[in-house]
């Protein structure tokens, strides 16, 4: 409990507010650390983390690890579930960790004394022993760890819309390159220029 008092107000800060997902991402780091064996959070870029929502759960990942989106060691994908998968890139393991499906059940036996049910997943999350509130794998990536780090530096220009690609996410058709919003459907749509 002592060091998840230092986390929780590093995301008070944040969000004004501490909350039980919040709570769940503190948890689930500070046990991919001990799983992996990893002094966190981390000084350098050895831990490598997909977060499957965004949100506050990401935010106690982060704080807890030291990985963030601009740090470019977390990556997002929107899977809507409260759940993260830690690569150790030096040695290439890899561990998927999630709340138990009987979390919030049984939360009431670690705070029954709280005033609503938002309140007693906050103060229970904090106390229950992680076999109780966490279920964890170890798991095999089907993407190349180097291809989502990829390499500094490298810059291409898109032939349809003439904009600069990085990070290595270009596409190339016919011997052309393009932005992956070029080549596939995009989440806008071009409207007037400014």
């Amino acid at each position: 409990m002592e060091k998840l008092t230092g986390f929780s107000e590093q995301l008070k800060s944040l969000h004004d507010h501490l909350c039980p997902r919040q709570v769940l991402g503190i948890r689930i780091g500070r046990l991919a650390g001990e799983l992996l064996q990893l002094d966190l959070p981390q000084a350098d870029k050895r831990l490598f983390i997909f977060v499957e929502t965004d949100g506050c759960f990401a935010d106690g990942v982060s704080v807890v690890t030291g990985c963030w989106l601009g740090k470019r060691t977390l990556y997002l994908m929107d899977y809507g579930k409260v759940a993260a998968t830690f690569v150790d890139t030096k040695s290439g393991t890899a561990i998927r960790i999630w709340p138990h499906p009987e979390v919030r059940n049984s939360a009431s036996k670690y705070a029954p004394d709280e005033s609503s049910r938002w309140h007693m997943m906050l103060q229970a999350y904090q106390i229950m022993p992680a076999n109780e509130l966490l279920c964890w794998q170890a798991v095999e990536l089907t993407v190349a760890i180097s291809e989502i780090i990829s390499k500094p530096g490298v810059r291409v220009i898109c032939s349809r819309c003439g904009e600069e690609i990085i990070n290595e996410r270009e596409v190339v058709m016919d011997e052309q390159t393009f932005c992956r919003s070029c080549y596939q459907p995009s989440y806008y749509s071009i409207g007037a220029k400014r």
